[in-house]
């Protein structure tokens, strides 16, 4: 599933930005390159899945026997057969995944030979796909792909979201900036759910910390309003929209399942889009619905994953980053290294030019450069700190707000 590959993609991202370890960055750009390879439609959506089977048996794609990988590498298969765990009996219906017994050099050297049995793998029949696109799922798989890009400094990577961004707002969006849900062979179907709008909403804002092209900063705002003034329930969302079709209950389900729900990512990218635009009135309605899920938190975390991830931002007092420069300058571009080096997760970073020009991010405004020099403001709760101009010295603002 597609939702699948972009939270474990992610997961991995933030282990290598935690620890450093090259492994979790390699398993997190093969899980992009395999999204970027299998499952991106010509018109830049993301499919919604690839089949598990193939001639009628579950993962024949995949798997291996000794004797298939001897054919496919010849003199070095023995090692490759040690090192990765394939043995006669297998480890899935008389066959082997491949599973890494060695370490990381071990890995590497052998690089050579996972190509020669991906070329081999080639061959085969594939499994088929479900090629229609879910605006929820390619929101969750956007974010994955823009911040993938900006950690990782992977120019492929920014431009697959750059155009996954512009598909779903040109194809599933319509001129009353309402989401539709699904899309296929060119035609869009069915109003969009609030998971539709949260989703988006995340990926764009992950789109504009990357790019900062202010227009992905807009559409993310136009989204939560057009969230808010639709999807409101007496605290939190409902799941369908105010002129979805009759129902006898409004849904409005709280728990997160494989997909995190609607309205635990919409409190968090409120939570997120209110630092952003300087709107309290965005904290309040993410705060609210926090505060009514409050017990089902304590009571059952494993089932609230993404709502605790917004509770940790909510009460993590995050900083609010407005950097003003020059784009592309190399002491701009100093500043932007050093706001997101490492991993920070209870932050927002907005960047503008100093222009002189009314910037689109309200985070922006009244922010000017010293001494005609890249500067960043860090604040928290609205409140910023004195402007510095080094990447030291914003390095230190950020620790000293954390």
């Amino acid at each position: 599933m597609l939702y699948d590959n972009a939270q474990l993609a992610r997961v991995y991202l933030h282990a290598w930005q935690v620890t450093g370890a090259p492994f979790y960055r390699a398993v997190a750009e093969e899980i992009l390159d395999y999204v970027a390879r299998e499952m991106v439609d010509p018109a830049g959506g993301f499919y919604a899945t690839q089949d598990a089977d193939s001639e009628g048996q579950e993962g024949k794609l995949f798997v291996w026997t000794p004797g298939e990988i001897r054919e496919a590498l010849g003199d070095g298969a023995d090692r490759f057969i040690e090192v990765y765990g394939v043995t006669e009996g297998g480890n899935f219906e008389g066959k082997s995944i491949l599973e890494l017994k060695g370490g990381l050099e071990e890995r590497e050297a052998l690089a050579p030979a996972r190509r020669a049995l991906f070329e081999a793998r080639e061959a085969r029949v594939h499994p088929g796909r479900d090629d229609k696109v879910l605006a929820s799922w390619n929101g969750l798989m956007l974010a994955t792909f823009a911040e993938a890009a900006r950690a990782l400094e992977r120019e492929d990577y920014r431009g697959i979201a750059e155009r996954n961004a512009d598909f779903l707002l040109s194809e599933l969006r319509t001129p009353e900036g309402r989401l539709v849900h699904t899309w296929k062979d060119g035609r869009a179907a069915f109003n969009g759910y609030l998971e539709d709008y949260a989703h988006l909403v995340e990926g764009l804002i992950e789109l504009y910390q990357t790019t900062f092209d202010p227009r992905w900063y807009t559409a993310a705002r136009e989204l939560a309003e057009a969230m808010i003034e639709h999807f409101s329930a007496p605290v939190g969302f409902y799941d369908t929209s105010d002129d979805h079709e009759d129902l006898i209950v409004r849904p409005r389900e709280l728990q997160d399942n494989a997909v995190p729900s609607g309205n635990a990512m919409a409190a968090f990218g409120l939570l997120r889009l209110g630092g952003l635009a300087l709107e309290p009135r965005y904290l309040e309605l993410a705060r609210a619905s926090l505060g009514s899920v409050q017990d089902l938190l304590a009571q059952h975390p494993l089932g609230f994953g993404q709502w605790l991830i917004a509770l940790d931002y909510a009460l993590s007092r995050p900083r609010e980053i407005a950097l003003v420069g020059a784009p592309g300058a190399p002491d701009t571009r100093a500043l932007v290294e050093a706001a997101f080096d490492g991993y920070r997760p209870h932050q927002v970073v907005a960047l503008g030019a100093a222009d002189g020009a009314p910037p689109s991010v309200p985070l922006l405004e009244g922010r000017k450069s010293i001494d005609g020099r890249a500067t960043a403001y860090v604040c928290v709760d609205f409140a910023c700190r004195a402007p510095v101009t080094e990447p030291e010295g914003l390095r230190a603002l950020i620790e000293q707000a954390a």
